[in-house]
C-alpha cells in the first residue's frame, strides 16, 4: 500500500501567481508559511516556521487567484511531487512542491471573511459562474482557523468532532 498525501493549514506569504500553459491550462503557485510552537527541557517556548510551494491546476487554480491574497490562512491538501529543472546557469536542480486536490480558505489578514471549501468537484466548464463567496446570517457563521490566537499544544479532547 502506498500513500502520498498532505495537508497544510497556514498563511500565504506572498500574492498567488497565475500562469498558463501553452495548452490553455491555468496553473498557479502559492507559497505557505506554516509555524509550530513548543516549549524546550527548559520551558521556554519555542518555534519553528516552514515555507512549502504549493501548486494548483485548473479551476482550482482560478478560484485561489480570485480569492486568496497574501497573508490569509489557507487549508492545502494534496500530494508531494518531486521534479527535476535545468536552472540558467546550467546546473540540474530538483525541486519538490506540493499539488493541491484540495482547498479550503481561511479567514482573510484584516480578521474578516468566511470559509469557503473547493476541491476536484469544483465546477470546471469555462462558462460556469464564478464561485461567489456565501452570504451567511451571524447565527450560522463557519468557524475559521485562526492561527494568531493558537498559543498552547492542542489536546485531542479539546478537539470538538
Amino acid at each position: 500500500m502506498n500513500l502520498n498525501k498532505v495537508m497544510l493549514v497556514g498563511r500565504l506569504t506572498r500574492d498567488v501567481e497565475i500562469r498558463n500553459t501553452p495548452t490553455g491550462q491555468t496553473v498557479a503557485a502559492i507559497s505557505i508559511a506554516t509555524n509550530r510552537f513548543w516549549k524546550d527541557k527548559s520551558g521556554t517556548r519555542q518555534d519553528q516556521t516552514e515555507f512549502h510551494n504549493v501548486v494548483l491546476w485548473g479551476r482550482l487554480a482560478e478560484i485561489a487567484g480570485q480569492y486568496l491574497s497574501k497573508g490569509q490562512e489557507a487549508y492545502i491538501e494534496g500530494r508531494l511531487q518531486t521534479r527535476k529543472y535545468t536552472a540558467k546557469d546550467g546546473t540540474e536542480r530538483r525541486v519538490t512542491e506540493i499539488i493541491a486536490e484540495n482547498m479550503q480558505l481561511g479567514s482573510r489578514p484584516q480578521g474578516g471573511g468566511t470559509s469557503a471549501a473547493y476541491g476536484n468537484n469544483a465546477p470546471s466548464s469555462p462558462s460556469a459562474p464564478a464561485a461567489a463567496p456565501r452570504q451567511e446570517s451571524p447565527a450560522e457563521q463557519i468557524p475559521t482557523i485562526n492561527l494568531d490566537e493558537e498559543e498552547e499544544e492542542i489536546k485531542i479532547e479539546d478537539v470538538p468532532f
